[in-house]
């Protein structure tokens, strides 16, 4: 991972710290949230005070007002100091964010009964301070421990959804493996470049394959699938004939990486092994209009029906997850089956996959 992730992770996973549990009120969907929340609230307080028969305009307007201030102002207050929050404990950052929502309730009620009562009175009625700040430590007590729940539970579905990720990208077979060091041993005598060669690749894919789960750049998703082909045509020979029709991509586009290796990797367990005589792969990768397309095309032997065997559709069932996951909607598998061949498309729409890219 790059430098900014890494401050960006150690700014959520602070030791000792509240990670990151403290809500985020500085979004523009946040605070119209809040507004929503507290009109409601201000409603909610002038019926109750009033009555529905009896309450005015002008006292809803009032007590409008004063939550709206008390809302939006303890919002403004938590949003600068959450920097400075998220390095304390749990506990600890939930007291201080209490106890400004207490703060600012009283400070609005006190000022309140000056612009109501004249500048130049100086004599303060608390019993209805006193109201405000009971009302305002139920409802902040309520809200906030809410909050810190709908956060917690955010952060674990985050962590779940990395670890899931990553578990779909660390597939690399352990019969490729075995294959792939009894080749390498094979060669060593006979071919020592190749061999090397075989190396290289061999520990390009091991690296991707237990990497932080990320985005990586697509030119170096497509390195990394011709790295595992590389070493398929070494085990395979002239049986494996591979086409690439990989145009120039834009800078900036990312894949998850490890995207490409498990359709490559059934192109040739279903498509090129069965055959005796093997056949031709053919890799495309592309733009095409909004959309980046990537292919895969394998033979489809003579036994082979047009359903996925069990393995395929577990590896195009890994893939789809993966693309929800990054990508949502705008990425689609498809599948594409004739007489003689068989391919699998990846569409994602280049507003989608258009990023920095994490650095490896």
């Amino acid at each position: 991972m790059g430098q900014g992730s890494k401050q960006h992770n150690s700014a959520q996973t602070t030791p000792g710290g509240s990670g990151g549990l403290i809500p985020n009120l500085c979004s523009g969907y946040a605070l119209l949230l809040l507004v929503l929340a507290a009109e409601l609230l201000a409603v909610l307080l002038a019926v109750s005070s009033s009555g529905l028969r009896y309450i005015t305009w002008a006292h809803l307007g009032l007590v409008s007002f004063l939550v709206q201030w008390v809302v939006l102002s303890s919002a403004a207050i938590l949003c600068y100091l959450q920097p400075k929050l998220i390095r304390l404990g749990a506990v600890a950052a939930g007291l201080i964010s209490y106890a400004i929502v207490l703060l600012v309730t009283a400070s609005y009620s006190i000022v309140g009964q000056w612009l109501l009562r004249g500048l130049d009175e100086h004599s303060i009625d608390w019993w209805p301070v006193a109201n405000n700040l009971v009302i305002a430590a139920l409802l902040a007590g309520i809200v906030l421990r809410y909050l810190y729940l709908q956060q917690l539970l955010r952060h674990q579905q985050e962590a779940e959804l990395r670890a899931r990720i990553q578990a779909l990208q660390s597939r690399i077979e352990p019969h490729f493996l075995f294959n792939s060091m009894n080749s390498i041993a094979s060669l060593i005598a006979v071919d020592p470049i190749l061999a090397e060669r075989q190396v290289e690749d061999l520990s390009d894919l091991l690296r991707a394959s237990i990497a932080e789960a990320a985005l990586i750049p697509a030119q170096r998703e497509l390195q990394l699938c011709q790295s595992y082909l590389h070493i398929q045509q070494a085990r395979l020979g002239e049986r494996l004939k591979v086409g690439w029709q990989v145009e120039e991509l834009p800078a900036g586009l990312v894949l998850p990486n490890l995207l490409m290796q498990p359709l490559v990797e059934n192109a040739i367990k279903h498509g090129i092994e069965p055959s005796t005589q093997g056949g031709a792969l053919t890799v495309r990768a592309a733009v095409e209009g909004d959309q980046l397309t990537l292919s895969v095309t394998n033979p489809k032997p003579a036994q082979r029906s047009d359903k996925p065997a069990d393995g395929n559709r577990m590896a195009l069932l890994n893939i789809q997850h993966r693309l929800a996951a990054h990508f949502g909607s705008a990425a689609q598998l498809k599948l594409n089956a004739t007489e003689d061949e068989f391919t699998v498309s990846i569409n994602i729409g280049l507003s989608a996959c258009s990023r920095e890219p994490s650095a490896r």
